[in-house]
Formats: C-alpha cells, sequence, structure tokens
C-alpha cells in the first residue's frame, strides 16, 4: 500500500466512526434495536463485498460455455469474460483452455501438464516466450492426443510455461488443423 492509499482508509475509517458515533449518540436509549440493525448493515456490507469478489468466478460458472459440435463444425460461445473457453482431453485428460489465436503454440500451465502426465520439473526449458507478463522460459512437448468432439490429432507440439499461468492457452499449434476459424456475434466458429 502507497501514502495516498493508507491515507484515504485513515480518512474513511475516521469518517465512519464518526458518523457511528453520532448514530449511538442519537439512539442511545434504543442500544438494543440499534445492535440489531448494526448487525444487519454489517451482514449486507459482507454479503456485497463476498459477490463483488467472487463475481468473476461466479459469471464464469453460469455463463453460457456450452460448445456445440455438429459434424465438422464445433461451435463456442463467448464468456461473459470476453474470452471463448474449450475443454478437451489430452492424453485422455479433460483441460479447460482459452482460444488464444495470439498463442503461437499450445501453452500448458504446469498444473495441467502434469495432470496430463508431463512432469514439468524434469523439462529442459531452453526456449522463450515474449507474454504480456514479459519473457518465460518454455519447454517444448509433443502431446500424444489432442480431442474435440470427435477430432482427435496426435503429437500436437505444445509447451509446457515454466511461469505462473493460471490456465492453458489453445493455440495456433492446434487452431491451424481448423480450414476455418470464425468470430462472429459472440460465437467462435471451428470448421475442418
Amino acid at each position: 500500500m502507497d501514502t495516498n492509499q493508507i491515507m484515504s482508509m485513515v480518512y474513511l475509517g475516521l469518517l465512519g466512526a464518526a458518523i457511528a458515533g453520532s448514530y449511538i449518540v442519537a439512539h442511545r436509549g434504543q442500544m438494543g434495536k440499534l445492535a440489531q440493525q448494526a448487525a444487519i448493515w454489517a451482514l449486507i456490507f459482507v454479503g456485497v463485498i463476498a459477490a463483488v469478489g467472487l463475481w468473476g468466478d461466479i459469471s464464469r460458472d453460469i455463463g453460457p460455455r456450452q460448445a456445440s459440435f455438429s459434424g465438422d463444425q464445433i461451435t463456442v460461445p463467448q464468456s461473459v469474460d470476453g474470452h471463448y473457453y474449450l475443454t478437451l482431453l489430452v492424453n485422455g485428460v479433460p483441460v479447460e483452455f482459452v482460444v488464444d489465436t495470439g498463442a503461437t503454440m499450445v501453452v500448458l500451465s504446469q498444473d495441467d501438464a502434469r495432470q496430463v502426465g508431463i512432469d514439468p520439473d524434469q523439462l529442459r526449458y531452453i526456449g522463450s516466450a515474449n507474454t504480456a507478463n514479459g519473457v518465460v522460459r518454455t519447454a517444448g512437448v509433443r502431446l500424444d492426443t489432442v480431442t474435440l468432439g470427435e477430432i482427435t490429432d496426435t503429437g500436437v507440439r505444445a509447451v509446457v510455461n515454466q511461469g505462473e499461468l493460471e490456465g492453458s492457452l489453445l493455440g495456433m499449434s492446434y487452431l491451424d488443423a481448423f480450414d476455418q476459424i470464425q468470430f462472429r456475434n459472440g460465437e467462435l466458429t471451428l470448421t475442418r
């Protein structure tokens, strides 16, 4: 926290104490009712803070996330956060990916790599990638099988990211296998 934030918190704390103190003085004969009202407002305040803090998780869970499969075409609805998510079976294990046409490769987080049977601690991180958070070290791998709906690919090139990565990215080393990638009206359509 910087000095401005600390001073803002001190100011808000003093302002809150002054308001609460004046309210207590004005209602000193009704302390039981005052305590009840204070408890109700405290619960409302905590509830609002919890809802705001968890909104990203809540909206992602309740938003449209089901991809539909029709022959050689896959349609993916845009999530509330603006991204497109797909769950693929990698080496038989479901892994959730963010579709990222800006990523050259499929990028696995270390956690997802472990889940699909790749030990990140045994990899040689000799590659690098430029990301929004700077340069990160990467290790090249080949995924035995990658399945999306009824489409299965073998030997898909990917990298395991040595840095912090919240989830895995479905990059162009996989998406290039599609004949057409189209973004339209809040939907991503992949066609083979």
